[in-house]
């Protein structure tokens, strides 16, 4: 995508209290204003000030939605949260294996988990996207002395569900002395290569070898002694040391293992004839604190074995305290615990802004040092602007921010027609952004001058700032305003939409514009199947928005376009297990749920908006509520058409009601 007709001047001085400007933005924006700000509710967010060349985009004829013209001041939304951690936070690999997070790369395939509170369990996954950012740092201490810096964005999963460290918005679950992290416990160092680790390898590998019931003297164990043998004499490394330290416990276990061992899922078993040899194999492994047994009989052929202890955490602490290799680990299916020592006994702010790097994977979580970790979901709708479709989306937001000079020119313009144009179609024009930035009353006002009918959708309650305004646009002009409005379930809000207002405040939003005398529709959506789309809920939620004075509602039941398909269906995986079956069954034939369902359930809202006195929106009474129903969303592209506007093609729309996270 080329961006070589957007610039904005260098001497903008649109906020001046901006702070210094941000590293450049990593595509083609000559001359952008970049910007970042001190404030906790952007900490984190680069917006990329650009001078467009239009903004009112023209929508394709193909395109299902029932209006021609959107207005979208804005590339990217401030409502999601970002999720961080210190670049040498250890990442647990599905091998058992642990590297830096700063390491980790796309396709590498980690640990995370999936199911819901007792019911979870480790998986492996792969990770989908790997980014990094500067954010103000806190470090969580915990009762085994774990320590893990982070952003205060980031979330745990303790005994009480997801946790924020330091949320910077009122009303999120916050993390608190005294919660119980889950996982498995802090990683162990791997050893290091000194003499006495080599000396016990070469012990441990050739002892090992001459009990072992088939030796072969050969392999990456092998390859490794020899490299060994180069500083250590074989007629040293063979004698049993009177006070073995810690280095050669280590490497006599990752030597033995190389010789006689083997594991399977959490088993790590050594087998050897030589009882004495085996004796020396549980010393070492009591000195490093990895309990083991010994069946008292032989097997066949006089085999005698020594086994670990079939745990996870005991498996991962033996392959990292030993730094074997060879050793596969299969955690599948392992319930995920929370263990006394993984009490929070500390939460700081370190006064500190550092790099902090995140990744993003399929299940939507990971193991961080030894505690389960929560990530960001990443959308495919910033690709268009060539920004990565992991944090990008949420931290870099392109602002049009000659948008009031911009609409006065198009509406003035002999070739405009006076359409209607629609607010709300890509992302929400009254989220955070908006607040700092303020280029809706500059619209609103052009809107207003000249008598041009629009309408707005949003979840933001942002929009109580512009009443007035809306209020003397619509005493000339048709002025149509709609509120999504999915569910009115407080704890649902907190797991699929967090970064938007609560249902309770977009009610009042609602009630307040209603009070001033708009007939505001109300989009309810997303109705979630298996979640939202019981008799309950659907009673709770439409009867709600009729006591907010809402003129009408219009379901809208779920879709799941590419790139949204992907993180929902990690985070329904992960915390609603059991619905997956019948998300396979209900999207097997692509983004949307069949049309039987789809009639269902608008049929059983329509009957609870009969109850309370309500009716479905046709579409020439709220142009904005089919907006997100279409199944080919509006995209942006900056190539102008022949009438010099923004052509719009088949890719844009981020639907409202799938800021889900």
């Amino acid at each position: 995508m080329r961006w070589s007709h957007l610039s904005a001047p260098a001497d903008d001085d649109s906020l001046l209290d901006a702070a210094p400007a941000a590293t450049p933005l990593p595509l083609a924006l000559p001359g952008a204003s970049v910007r970042t700000f001190d404030t906790p509710g952007f900490a984190g967010m680069t917006f990329y000030e650009i001078r467009a060349k239009s903004l009112i985009n023209r929508v394709p004829g193909a395109s299902r939605v029932p209006f021609q013209w959107t207005i979208n001041p804005y590339r990217g939304c401030s409502h999601a949260c970002s999720y961080c951690l210190s670049g040498d936070t250890p990442i647990l690999s599905a091998d058992g294996s642990a590297r830096p997070l700063s390491e980790i790369r796309p396709g590498d395939v980690v640990l995370g988990t999936m199911g819901a509170g007792p019911h979870r369990r480790y998986v492996p996954t792969t990770v989908l996207h790997h980014w990094t950012t500067t954010k103000r740092a806190f470090r969580v201490t915990l009762a085994d002395g774990t320590r893990l810096v982070s952003s205060g964005d980031h979330r745990f999963l303790t005994d009480r569900g997801w946790r924020h460290v330091s949320p910077a918005e009122p009303g999120l679950p916050a993390l608190a002395v005294g919660d119980r992290l889950s996982g498995v416990g802090r990683f162990a160092d791997p050893p290091k290569e000194s003499p006495d680790y080599r000396t016990g390898y070469l012990c441990g590998l050739v002892r090992g070898d001459a009990g072992a019931p088939t030796g072969a003297r050969e392999g990456d164990a092998w390859i490794r002694g020899d490299s060994y043998l180069e500083d250590v004499p074989l007629h040293l490394a063979l004698r049993w040391p009177e006070l073995p330290s810690g280095g050669w416990y280590r490497g006599f276990l990752a030597g033995a293992f190389g010789a006689t061992g083997h594991a399977d899922r959490l088993a790590v078993v050594f087998t050897s004839r030589d009882q004495a040899f085996l004796d020396r194999v549980t010393d070492a492994l009591t000195h490093l604190g990895l309990p083991s047994r010994r069946p008292p009989h032989p097997q066949l052929g006089g085999v005698y074995s020594v086994e670990i202890a079939r745990d996870l955490w005991a498996a991962l602490r033996f392959r990292h305290l030993t730094g074997v290799d060879g050793a596969p680990l299969d955690a599948a299916g392992v319930g995920v615990r929370s263990e006394p020592q993984l009490t929070v006994a500390d939460i700081e702010d370190l006064g500190l802004t550092l790099p902090l790097y995140d990744i993003t994977t399929g299940t939507g979580d990971f193991v961080a040092d030894g505690v389960v970790s929560h990530n960001c979901f990443a959308r495919n709708t910033h690709t268009y602007l060539d920004l990565d479709v992991g944090r990008d989306f949420d931290s870099k937001v392109v602002v049009k921010v000659n948008a009031g000079d911009l609409i006065r020119r198009e509406l003035a313009a002999p070739k405009w027609s006076g359409a209607p144009i629609a607010m709300g179609t890509n992302v929400d024009v009254y989220q955070r952004a908006e607040g700092r930035y303020r280029l809706m009353p500059q619209i609103l006002t052009a809107l207003r001058d000249f008598a041009n009918p629009f309408s707005v959708l949003t979840k933001g309650t942002l929009i109580l700032r512009d009443l007035e305004l809306l209020e003397q646009a619509a005493s000339v002009t048709d002025v149509s305003l709609a509120m999504s409005i999915g569910f009115v379930d407080e704890r649902l809000w907190r797991a699929v939409e967090s970064g938007a207002p609560s249902p309770r405040r977009r009610l009042d939003a609602l009630s307040r514009l209603t009070d001033a005398g708009f007939a505001v529709g109300v989009l309810m959506a997303p109705i979630l199947p298996g979640l939202t789309d019981s008799d309950e809920s659907i009673e709770e939620t439409v009867s709600a928005i009729a006591a907010a004075g809402a003129a009408s509602v219009t379901p809208l039941a779920l879709h799941l376009r590419p790139g949204a398909r992907e993180w929902y269906a990690a985070w329904l995986t992960r915390e609603h297990p059991e619905l997956a079956p019948r998300y396979r069954e209900l999207f097997r034939g692509g983004s949307y749920a069949p049309q039987a369902f789809q009639k269902e359930v608008g049929a059983r809202v329509r009957m609870a908006a009969r109850r309370h006195g309500l009716h479905r929106a046709a579409p020439s009474e709220a142009r904005l509520v089919g907006a997100n129903a279409a199944p080919a969303a509006a995209y942006s592209d900056p190539d102008a058409t022949d009438d010099g506007r923004e052509r719009t093609t088949s890719r844009e729309v981020e639907p409202q009601q799938l800021t889900l996270l």
